[in-house]
């Protein structure tokens, strides 16, 4: 359960980080970033799957690179879930916004790891 809280204000907080580098994306405050957070996770695990499976010819042709349009997909019906106080400008920076998410999570996911096994 805390891992899962972990990761959600991780998310948020990379959400808070792209909103910072992009003019188009944007959140009202860290609590909508939590909020978007929570419905990410949410559909990634019911939708994401779905849409994994259906795509499948696409994203083996693709190498896997089909899956950050898949990431993209989600953060769309987010902000559509949301509303007003999180905004994406399009769906092209839906797209780089999914990839420098991943990006920004696996950094603060490897820091947030060796910090732990350090003070273990």
């Amino acid at each position: 359960m805390t891992r899962w809280i972990l990761s959600l204000i991780l998310d948020a907080a990379a959400l808070v980080v792209v909103a910072q580098l992009f003019e188009g994306f944007q959140l009202e405050t860290f609590g909508i970033a939590l909020l978007a957070s929570l419905i990410l996770s949410i559909l990634n695990v019911i939708v994401k799957p779905i849409l994994v499976i259906l795509t499948l010819p696409i994203t083996i042709l693709s190498l896997g690179l089909f899956l950050f349009i898949i990431n993209a997909i989600t953060l769309m019906i987010t902000q559509s879930i949301i509303g007003s106080e999180f905004v994406i400008e399009g769906f092209g920076l839906a797209i780089v916004a999914s990839i420098v998410i991943s990006i920004i999570n696996l950094i603060l996911n490897k820091l947030v790891k060796d910090t732990i096994l350090l003070s273990k």
